[in-house]
């Protein structure tokens, strides 16, 4: 029997982990538990869990040589822990939705089918993130499922910043700056609204998703305007494995004097680029922050990840007109602030100025009171964003 509050479990599958969370939805949305399945692929793979309360918490290791195994574990999880009829319905981020998903939709047959033609746009991501929905559709057939799409944010971006420089046929096949983190992006412009009102996030907005993904938005009348990431979410600033924009010319190069495959190509700057490709020791800002006054390869990565991110924002106020409020999310935006500094270091002809006690402290305004843009720190959210995209997809609450 189907519990009467809407129980929503979220789904957003990483290359090596799969995060969930599950709410119900009653006069408003919470979260009981929030969790993952980590280091998927390994030996010491681990199913953490943490709810509401103590006794909710799990950590164990389970056989997870494969995402299919994972999401089979979870599920078992699941099941032992709510009961097999205890779900009322399964939210999934969807990395890309392709030039036909703007808005979060009920998965149907043809759905998957579209998903499987664009698989092609984002081979890292779209087939396993089917493999997902298909895996609980098999446990469970009869519980509905929503894609939540990460690019539907930027869908409706002006059309200049939409336009690839190539030859135009391949804007028929669907060629285009996509943009991704778009759940990200939905989550903080609404939390702008609460915190500052809706003037704020009317105005001239820069959001920074710094985390092992990195990507900026420019956001002007709550509408995108630009973003950094392109047609794939290798794109823009450097992030952890992925190298950012290169110089298309590379390809040709390395495959004349290394005899680099395509595949290879692609390995190199989804895997072993970024921070870890520049440090040549860890993907991870926090390693970097602790080898940096050690290891010079440590605090070049540093300065380019932050060179690059500073430069983005002085392209997106040149392409908004200005700057209003700065924002700060993601693992890295909400948690380092040296990196904080040293992105805004040298911004104050844009009225960016930083009060350094309160970055220190991770608050949620660093900016100086002399600041002519507010720069906040917002904790994002994409699961909370998901749960209530389902909720209006299936008209809950």
């Amino acid at each position: 029997m189907k519990p009467t509050t809407p129980h929503i479990l979220t789904i957003n599958g990483g290359s090596s982990s799969i995060k969930f969370a599950l709410f119900e939805s009653g006069d408003s949305l919470q979260r009981i538990l929030s969790g993952g399945i980590e280091r998927i692929g390994l030996p010491d793979a681990t199913l953490q869990v943490k709810g509401l309360n103590p006794a909710d918490k799990v950590s164990r290791l389970i056989a997870a040589s494969d995402r299919t195994l994972a999401v089979g574990a979870l599920m078992d999880w699941l099941e032992g822990y709510c009961g097999r009829d205890a779900l009322t319905a399964v939210g999934h981020r969807i990395v890309h939705g392709g030039p036909t998903y703007s808005q979060p939709q009920r998965i149907t047959p043809a759905m998957l089918d579209e998903l499987k033609r664009i698989s092609p746009f984002d081979p890292e991501h779209l087939p396993e993130e089917i493999r997902l929905t298909e895996a609980f559709h098999h446990r469970f057939p009869d519980l509905p499922q929503v894609a939540c799409f990460d690019t539907a944010f930027h869908h409706d971006l002006p059309r200049v910043a939409q336009m690839l420089p190539i030859p135009r046929r391949y804007e028929a096949q669907g060629v285009r700056r996509y943009g991704f983190h778009g759940l990200s992006y939905v989550f903080l412009m609404e939390e702008l609204s609460r915190l500052d009102g809706t003037e704020a996030a009317q105005g001239r907005v820069i959001l920074a998703h710094l985390g092992n993904g990195a990507s900026l938005a420019a956001v002007h009348h709550g509408k995108p305007v630009d973003t950094s990431m392109s047609f794939t979410p290798t794109a823009g600033v450097p992030m952890s494995t992925r190298s950012g924009d290169l110089d298309p010319g590379l390809i040709g190069y390395l495959a004349r004097t290394e005899q680099m495959s395509v595949k290879q190509f692609n390995e190199m700057v989804h895997f072993q680029s970024g921070l870890l490709g520049i440090s040549e020791t860890s993907a991870d800002m926090r390693d970097l922050l602790d080898l940096e006054l050690q290891d010079v390869r440590a605090a070049e990565a540093i300065a380019l990840f932050c060179y690059q991110v500073k430069k983005w924002i002085g392209a997106f106020a040149a392409a908004l007109g200005g700057v209003d409020t700065l924002v700060f999310a993601g693992g890295i935006g909400e948690n380092a602030p040296l990196v904080r500094t040293r992105i805004c270091d040298g911004l104050g002809f844009l009225g960016i100025e930083l009060n350094e006690e309160r970055n220190v402290a991770n608050q949620g305004v660093i900016s100086a009171e002399t600041s002519r843009v507010p720069v906040r720190v917002i904790p994002t959210d994409e699961a909370f964003t998901i749960a209530k995209s389902v909720c209006r997809v299936l008209s809950f609450g």
